[in-house]
């Protein structure tokens, strides 16, 4: 690994003598030294070349240190400043501080001052740079993302547009066919134009989940107190008109206030009672309970969405919330296998967690956390 160059130092004193002093002592101590004794030669140094550190003495004709100093961090914001001043001055030391200079070493020198000076101010540089770097770095990924927002949001719209103009065409089409000229179709073709529209309803339904998936990332989130078991009653009073002929018990337990946005927590509710109602439904009786267990900490409250449904294995749970992934057959249960992604990704937007236990035929339990009302 080749030797780093040496740190780059401009003294600034109006004492000749005393400046090539200090310009020799710390040229010996492996720095790269330019001396200077005004500050109309010091800024004519700053424009011609690049420094590290600049040590001006504080009281100079002309232009003294405290001018210099803004002076020379205008024209270089990473420039590290340290002021070289009497005993008598300190107060106005401590006023070039607050004009930008990092530290300052008293007259006469020392070594033992002046040197963990420097080292401090080359400290303060490196830090600044590594700032300045990694402030670049956030705002190039910063751009990216949002243009990767724009194509995402662009793709979304043609996603829209060129799926469903050629599903709605074939959904027309079987429709006509079907009202039509089903009674002069065989059984066996009638059968073949119902998977079709079956499977046109299906794509459809996919599309728009895909659509409100991509959505969710960059959608804005309105915090305000939810009442979840409230949203949670609400939810499954909707849903239970549509379960016909079944028997289903849901209970909801007393919940603490949560602060999150109302829509989109009611999408979460939905998601889940939706998967409990449809993984219980071959129980004789489904029973799912909406409730909450012992805070971990102050600034969460863990609630969970339970069933006695077919469940599945924990081996597989890393599946569970990915886009597209399922754990049983779609010729057993129906789904696009994007409702608990979605689920996942508005928790994770709340700042929350989501995980599950669950084990076959013995029904599962989805665990997330939010963050209580203020």
């Amino acid at each position: 690994m080749p030797d780093l160059p040496p740190s780059r130092l401009l003294i600034v004193d109006d004492e000749v003598s005393l400046m090539e002093a200090l310009r020799e002592i710390l040229s010996a101590e492996g720095y790269d030294v330019t001396g200077a004794t005004s500050g109309a030669e010091a800024l004519d140094c700053l424009q011609r070349g690049k420094f590290d550190v600049i040590m001006t003495d504080l009281m100079m004709p002309h232009m003294d240190g405290m001018a210099l100093l803004r002076a020379a961090l205008a024209g270089d914001p990473f420039l590290v400043g340290i002021v070289m001043t009497g005993h008598g001055s300190i107060p106005s030391a401590v006023e070039a501080m607050k004009a930008g200079a990092i530290d300052y070493v008293l007259k006469p020198f020392k070594l033992s001052t002046t040197l963990p000076a420097l080292e401090r101010a080359l400290l303060m540089r490196r830090l600044r740079l590594k700032n300045a770097e990694l402030e670049q770095r956030v705002r190039e990924r910063t751009a990216e993302l949002e243009a990767a927002n724009r194509e995402l949001d662009a793709f979304s719209h043609s996603v829209s547009h060129d799926l469903r103009t050629p599903l709605r065409a074939i959904a027309g089409f079987t429709e006509i066919l079907s009202r039509r000229h089903a009674a002069a179709l065989p059984s066996e073709a009638r059968r073949l134009l119902e998977l079709i529209q079956a499977g046109t309803l299906e794509m459809d339904q996919l599309t728009d989940a895909l659509l409100a998936f991509s959505r969710l990332g960059h959608e804005p989130i309105e915090r305000r107190p939810v009442d979840l078991a409230q949203l949670g009653r609400e939810v499954f009073a909707k849903l239970e008109g549509e379960q016909a002929n079944r028997r289903v018990e849901f209970a909801v337990q007393a919940l603490p206030p949560v602060a999150g946005d109302p829509t989109l927590l009611r999408q979460v509710l939905v998601n889940l009672l939706v998967n409990a109602l449809k993984y219980t439904r071959p129980r004789e009786v489904a029973r799912i309970e909406l409730g909450c267990i012992p805070a971990a900490g102050p600034d969460e409250t863990v609630f969970f969405v339970r069933d006695n449904g077919v469940g599945f294995d924990l081996r597989h749970a890393e599946r569970l919330f990915g886009v597209f992934q399922r754990l049983h057959h779609a010729d057993e249960f129906e789904g696009t296998g994007v409702g608990l992604a979605t689920v996942r990704r508005i928790i994770e937007r709340h700042g929350g967690r989501i995980w599950a236990e669950a084990a076959p035929d013995a029904g599962a339990t989805f665990f997330f956390t939010l963050a209580p009302a203020a």
